[in-house]
């Protein structure tokens, strides 16, 4: 919260590949400009946001490169299956 009691943009980048790694991995993560940065670079690089602030509130208490929880698996696989299925629309396009 900054001092006017509102809540500061926080982003957090996560990457997952199930080859390389048993869960997603934190990759960024950032409050206020370095948040506002992070999602720039998102939408430039054409990677889905989604947007869920308490979640974001408790990923980026991770720390960077380090893989998410256990007891985390079940709200991230939600964004990931967002992501798979906005990568089947835009490919059955």
């Amino acid at each position: 919260m900054d001092n006017k009691g509102s809540k500061v943009k926080k982003a957090v980048a996560l990457f997952y590949d199930r080859y390389v790694s048993n869960a997603p991995e934190v990759k960024a993560s950032g409050q206020g400009k370095v948040a506002e940065r992070i999602i720039e670079t998102a939408k430039e690089a054409g990677v889905p946001l989604y947007e869920d602030p308490d979640l974001a509130e408790v990923l980026s208490k991770i720390p960077i490169e380090e893989e998410i929880p256990p007891e985390m698996y079940k709200a991230v696989a939600e964004v990931l299956a967002f992501v798979y299925k906005l990568n089947s629309d835009y490919q059955g396009r």
